[in-house]
């Protein structure tokens, strides 16, 4: 049974972290421009606000819950402020420039700006209550254990999913050229802009 519940936490930390977003297109666009290192940091940034979000779910945290949920005007409207700034750094950013500076950057600095990206998305508590509320697990008696293998499960799942991404994108990082690296800023740094508007503009509904 408790095998069980860490398997299941497994396949939505991995289902989860595969939705193609912002936070997946910067973990592209790192491991091509500064190498698999950097982009599997970047998703263990996101697996880290992943499993965090999941703990408050899963251990039925309601008064925390609560207070991120009320707040996630604010909280939203930052997200998507600095989903806009790295955007439109990243659009006119040319690889050579990225590749001379990727020394001087550090893993904790990527690590921490994913996991407070990933972490201005407060809706993500609802999707893990409803999800752990489906597997019996949260908010109850008993349930301690469950609720961490869960939560170990989502954090590993997460993990394994950066990982196949960012090696899987390593693979294939040499045969790109100059030209090739300058169109997937372009494109990139501008879905990822996009993402950052309508996280405004979501503001006014």
């Amino acid at each position: 049974m408790d095998t069980n519940f860490f398997i299941r936490g497994l396949l939505i930390g991995f289902s989860v972290a595969a939705v193609v977003g912002p936070i997946c297109l910067l973990c592209i666009q790192r491991t091509l421009h500064k190498s698999f290192l950097y982009g599997l940091v970047t998703g263990l940034g996101a697996a880290t606000a992943d499993a965090m979000y999941g703990s408050i779910a899963g251990f039925g945290l309601t008064v925390i819950a609560g207070f991120l949920v009320s707040q996630q005007a604010w909280i939203h409207g930052i997200g998507g402020l600095f989903l806009v700034y790295l955007g439109l750094k990243t659009v006119f950013t040319k690889p050579a420039e990225q590749a001379a500076k990727a020394e001087g950057n550090n893993f904790f600095g990527v690590y921490v700006s994913t996991l407070l990206l990933t972490l201005t998305n407060p809706q993500t508590i609802l999707s893990f209550a409803a999800i752990f509320a489906g597997l019996g697990v949260g908010g109850g008696k008993n349930t301690a254990l469950s609720a961490t293998l869960v939560v170990c499960g989502v954090f590993l799942g997460s993990a394994l999913w950066w990982l196949l991404l960012a090696g899987g994108i390593s693979l294939f990082r040499g045969k790109f050229t100059s030209r090739w690296l300058l169109w997937i800023n372009r494109i990139s740094g501008s879905v990822i802009t996009v993402f950052g508007l309508l996280a405004l503009l979501s503001l006014r509904g």
